[in-house]
């Protein structure tokens, strides 16, 4: 609860509207640990958050390969070729030659900041910068190049700019890093701040781990995926239809509203859309690709809900502790042979699910601090688990080509699942977590 009150509070003062005073340091509680307490003195420990700006043309100009960074706060993740590229969370995206799976080579870092979300198509990379879409040239993944930039098309994330007079890219200023630093206050500071803004502050930043596309395939936990030369996004309530019929000059051609609830994922499977909300699944029809409709919606119970789906199934995470303000913890296969009115099949109780994924008749679930489980998936009325690899907390993972990629509260790890009686792990690229 605490740590959402500090991003609530993060977010609040980084509105535009906020004092520009206020602006220079963000006060955010990250621990409410009791510091001190004789007879009526108090104090309590806070994170002074001090943002780091620059121009957007700076910003801009650094959207290139720039020299490889250690991993330290990994996202969304997305493989293409013999290259994964891997988001590290608002600041941009690593780019890792896989080449030699027992060997990947972090290569590049491109600086993105504000970005959370990645799809592939052939030669181009998309990816969001706070409230634009950024369309790279990964032709050579060590010189990547920016080729189209669409601005404004992600509403509720726009405000990270600070417009300071005209819309010359000199003259905005853009939240590029954080300076983070201890302090302690006494309670009464921390009441205050607490009646000041927690109840007017607006949702946190969290954000998970892409999305299967055309040639190349990401995580459960999208907001990107690309099928039959349009890529669609979500936000928190809408579906957004991008023409990328000519990769790096994509237009924007439709949105439309899904519902009420919050949006979290998206999956494609033929031509068909599976979106994951904190109340259910819908499933759209894509086959006019530029007008996807919806055919059915599966309620579940409010939770976050990362979603894969087969010729038969779709299978669904549910998870506590989180965002969504879940309670349930479980697998969910979902009998979708009829898309109009998709039914619960059968429940599976899990520790804490997050990302999965499906390659034939193999099922890998990210079970949080549980660590990775695979299952036989044949039956779904009766998974077989074949390998639980514990002592990791697992958040997402790809399993293609009989390799799974993982990410991990430590690192990107790699099974070789090749021999499904000796699945083994073949190489992992370390998280420093210095800052």
């Amino acid at each position: 609860m605490f740590y959402l009150l500090c991003q609530l509070i993060k977010h609040i003062f980084m509105k535009r509207q906020a004092y520009p005073a206020l602006r220079s340091v963000i006060v955010v509680v990250c621990s409410l640990s009791l510091v001190s307490c004789f007879k009526d003195r108090c104090s309590r420990t806070y994170t002074l958050y001090k943002p780091v700006y620059k121009t957007l043309a700076k910003v801009r100009a650094e959207m290139k390969s720039n020299a490889p960074r250690e991993l330290q706060k990994p996202g969304k993740l997305y493989i293409y070729g013999n290259y994964i590229f891997l988001n590290e969370y608002e600041k941009g995206i690593h780019i890792i030659d896989n080449t030699q799976p027992a060997n990947p080579q972090n290569v590049a870092f491109i600086d993105i900041p504000g970005n959370l979300d990645l799809a592939v198509k052939g030669n181009t990379l998309y990816a969001d910068a706070y409230s634009d879409m950024v369309t790279f040239d990964i032709t050579n993944p060590r010189d990547v190049v920016v080729k189209k930039i669409i601005e404004k098309v992600f509403p509720g994330r726009e405000w990270y700019y600070e417009y300071l007079s005209t819309g010359n890219p000199d003259s905005i200023r853009v939240i590029a890093d954080w300076i983070t630093k201890d302090t302690t206050v006494d309670c009464d500071e921390y009441n205050r701040l607490y009646e000041a803004y927690y109840s007017a502050a607006s949702a946190d930043k969290s954000g998970n781990y892409a999305s299967p596309g055309t040639g190349g395939k990401g995580g459960s936990m999208a907001r990107y995926t690309i099928l039959n030369n349009h890529l669609y996004s979500v936000t928190y309530s809408d579906l957004n239809v991008f023409d990328i019929s000519t990769p790096q000059d994509p237009s924007l051609i439709g949105k439309s509203s899904i519902s009420n609830a919050v949006i979290e994922t998206i999956y494609p499977f033929k031509n068909k859309l599976f979106i994951g909300a904190n109340n259910g699944m819908f499933i759209f029809d894509a086959t006019s690709p530029s007008n996807p409709v919806k055919l059915g919606q599966f309620v579940h119970a409010t939770s976050c809900d990362p979603v894969v789906a087969d010729d038969h199934y779709a299978w669904v995470t549910l998870r506590s502790g989180n965002a969504c303000q879940g309670f349930t913890n479980q697998l969910e296969v979902v009998d979708i042979q009829d898309l109009a009115n998709p039914k619960l099949l059968k429940t599976y109780a899990m520790t804490n699910p997050h990302g999965l994924s499906k390659d034939e008749n193999l099922l890998f679930v990210c079970d949080g601090k549980d660590g990775l489980k695979i299952y036989n998936a044949q039956d779904a009325n009766n998974l077989k688990l074949i390998k639980h690899i514990n002592n990791l907390e697992t958040f997402d993972v790809i399993a293609w080509n009989q390799k799974a990629l993982v990410v991990a509260n430590d690192g990107l790890y790699q099974f070789d699942y090749s021999d499904i009686t000796n699945i083994r792990l073949i190489s992992k690229v370390r998280i420093n977590r210095g800052r």
